[in-house]
C-alpha cells in the first residue's frame, strides 16, 4: 500500500519528532526512575549530588 506525498510527510515529521523526543528524554527518565524507586538496602540513599560524585 503506496502513502500519498502528504501522509508520507507528514509520517516523516512525526518520526523525526518521536527521534528528537527519545533523544532528549531518555537519560532524564531513567534518572527519575532510579530515584523514584529508591536505593537498594545497605546502600547510602540517593540524592542529586550523587550524580556529581
Amino acid at each position: 500500500m503506496a502513502l500519498s506525498q502528504g501522509a508520507a510527510e507528514r509520517l516523516s515529521i512525526v518520526i523525526d519528532i518521536g527521534k528528537t523526543i527519545f533523544h532528549y528524554g531518555f537519560i532524564p527518565t531513567v534518572l527519575y526512575m532510579g530515584f523514584q524507586k529508591g536505593a537498594d538496602p545497605g546502600m547510602p540513599e540517593l540524592s542529586i549530588t550523587n550524580l556529581f560524585w
